[in-house]
This record gives structure tokens, C-alpha cells and sequence, in this order.
């Protein structure tokens, strides 16, 4: 069994998210992680004030997220 929690496995995954964000001017942060499997992030540069960075967290980040991690139930943007 892995010794590799599951705060650390959602970071890994957001860096291998950022490249893509990034490439649009964008970012996203690691806020925090809730006993429930709510992941909060801070979207920032072009996805901070974009109009469409509810699509960005929910369709993107949180679709992929939970695809990867089945304990994450949400993310949040904050």
C-alpha cells in the first residue's frame, strides 16, 4: 500500500493540470482539502477574473479530479 496521501495525490494532480492553465495565462492553487472530499483552489492570472472560470473548475479541474481521485466529491473555487 501507497504511504502517498490523498492531499498529495490531488496536488500531484493540479501540477499536471497547471500546464494547460498556464498556457492560457491561468494558474490554479492548492487551498485546502476538506474530510469530505471538497478540494478548494484559487484560480489565478487569466482564469482568476475570467467569466468562464466556473466552466474551468467544474468541467475541467473537477472533472478531472474526480476521474483521477474517486474521494474527491467537489471543488471549489475561493
Amino acid at each position: 500500500m501507497s504511504d502517498i496521501t490523498l492531499e498529495e495525490r490531488v496536488k500531484a494532480s493540479l501540477e499536471n493540470l497547471r500546464p494547460s492553465l498556464q498556457s492560457h495565462g491561468g494558474d490554479v492553487e492548492f487551498v485546502s482539502l476538506s474530510d469530505d472530499g471538497v478540494v478548494s483552489v484559487r484560480l489565478s492570472g487569466a482564469c482568476g477574473n475570467c467569466p468562464r472560470a466556473e466552466m474551468t473548475l467544474k468541467m475541467g479541474i473537477e472533472y478531472k479530479l474526480k476521474e483521477e481521485i474517486p474521494e474527491v466529491d467537489s471543488v471549489l473555487g475561493v
